[in-house]
């Protein structure tokens, strides 16, 4: 699989790149940006994944994330791909609302017209990209982990989830925890899915971990002050079902923050060390 360079910036004594590739899941041109740290020659790196919330790019956390410093100390590349498919042709939300369709892919493989031939986030997240990056960049494929805001979140917790093994860590910042039971997430897996809510619960963390998922622990952080918690996010969600399935769950409440940038590279290096103690212990 080939693809184009973008752009290339050195950052601390390491590389932030942006490519792009004609990908054959979503059937488009997809951008995806990957800041790998300074290493000796040969060295494999451990790799995390980041995934972006609704109306973002790669952009928004590679510009804003501020998760450099921390991946250069820790040697930890970090990938971040696009939150949906984009280009002529490919449909979005009918009426142009920012919660569907463009930007708003929700890390599913759509089942329902018109969306089913371009909106392959899972497969393109889990196992295009992936191959892609392991061929051109030195990553440790034996460490991987994952992270997330918002619906990034929502798609880092049940990635995580259904990829037992593969992610030796997994936290989210803000995330959509049951996505079968908010607004935002009854709009998407309708949408993309269809209206059999059985087929909605491989993809709602809650619903994974009720139906027997299990991680090691998780650590997830979201503002008190963010205009979403009561009616998207609900955190006490994952809280209470982790409590029965006896997951150890890191959930900090951090006050006064809201959903924003500003939050999360507030909070970005206490995710990435948790990362590292686990992909390199």
């Amino acid at each position: 699989m080939s693809m184009q360079t973008v752009s290339l910036n050195k950052a601390y004594g390491g590389t932030q790149g942006v490519y792009r590739h004609a990908s054959r899941e979503t059937r488009t041109d997809m951008t995806f940006s990957v800041y790998v740290p300074p290493h000796a020659a040969g060295t494999r790196l451990p790799v995390v994944w980041y995934l972006s919330g609704l109306t973002c790019t790669h952009a928004n956390v590679t510009e804003k994330g501020e998760f450099r410093s921390a991946c250069a100390e820790l040697g930890l590349i970090f990938v971040a791909p696009d939150t949906s498919p984009r280009g002529e042709g490919v449909p979005g939300d009918p009426a142009n609302a920012y919660d569907f369709g463009l930007g708003a892919g929700f890390y599913v493989d759509a089942t329902q017209e018109p969306f089913a031939r371009n909106y392959r986030m899972w497969s393109y997240v889990t196992e295009e990209l992936p191959k892609l990056v392991a061929e051109n960049f030195p990553v440790d494929a034996s460490r991987q982990s994952i992270l997330g805001h918002s619906m990034g979140g929502h798609g880092a917790l049940t990635i995580a989830l259904r990829h037992p093994g593969r992610y030796r860590a997994a936290s989210a910042f803000a995330p959509i925890v049951a996505p079968s039971q908010v607004p935002w997430g009854i709009k998407a897996l309708g949408g993309y899915l269809g209206s059999d809510r059985q087929a909605w619960r491989k993809h709602d963390a809650v619903a994974l971990i009720e139906d027997g998922a299990r991680l090691p622990d998780l650590l997830v952080d979201y503002g008190d002050a963010d205009q979403f918690l009561t009616e998207q996010l609900r955190p006490e969600l994952l809280q209470g079902t982790c409590e029965r399935a006896k997951i150890p769950l890191t959930l900090r409440r951090q006050p006064g923050y809201d959903h924003s940038y500003y939050f999360i590279s507030t909070f970005m290096a206490d995710h990435l060390r948790w990362h590292a103690a686990r992909l390199k212990g």
